[in-house]
């Protein structure tokens, strides 16, 4: 892919948002083409350089907040007419609580998400606390005499101590997961509202 091909898909795939922020991103690879070329890589090689289009879209997705996106789709690009205006103030009652009913929806299962995470460390804080328990168990029962008891709580803090150090693991890996999910969502919503754009500029 050459230089001319690079900037024309990466025109078409960012084409919903606001043109500032099209010619910034085109200007910038255009100029990081050319200084690799400098440094003597050949058209096809700096293009190459800068990763898949697909990942380039990404970074610059990512950069964007989501907020900037929507204003710019959900700004008309002509004058509504008077029927427009009618059917949107009648439709408001429909589409004004459908909306409203999506968002809770997403909000609720991600409220879920973070719930069935903090439950995690809930149990985790638990058995520190369990391992904690079985180590003074051991000078309670030690100072009562019996080293039956005291050896049981050894026992039941290393068993603790163990499961702790596991749950610690899993509440990290998990935590990792959901914010890393939460990041893919969010650029999957801003890709989709330059996507529909994409694909009319397409169809021209």
């Amino acid at each position: 892919m050459n230089k001319n091909q690079f900037l024309e898909e990466l025109r078409r795939r960012i084409s919903g948002l606001p043109q500032e922020d099209i010619d910034e991103r085109l200007a910038f690879y255009s100029e990081m083409i050319d200084d690799r070329m400098e440094d003597g890589l050949t058209e096809e090689e700096a293009v190459a350089s800068l990763g898949t289009v697909d990942s380039v879209v990404d970074q610059i997705m990512s950069e964007i907040p989501l907020t900037k996106i929507v204003k710019e789709r959900v700004r008309p690009k002509r004058q509504m007419k008077a029927w427009e205006v009618v059917l949107l103030v009648l439709g408001a009652p429909v589409w004004i609580p459908l909306i409203i009913a999506a968002c809770a929806v997403v909000l609720a299962v991600y409220i879920v998400i973070w719930a069935v995470v903090i439950s995690v460390y809930a149990v985790d804080l638990s058995a520190a606390a369990g391992a904690a328990g079985g180590l003074a168990g051991i000078f309670i029962y030690l100072k009562a005499g019996n080293p039956a008891g005291s050896l049981f709580s050894a026992g039941a803090a290393i068993a603790f101590a163990g499961l702790a150090i596991l749950l610690f693991f899993v509440c990290k890996w998990i935590t990792k997961a959901v914010l890393k999910l939460t990041g893919r969502i969010f650029l999957g919503i801003k890709t989709s509202f330059a996507g529909k754009e994409a694909q009319h500029y397409e169809q021209q």
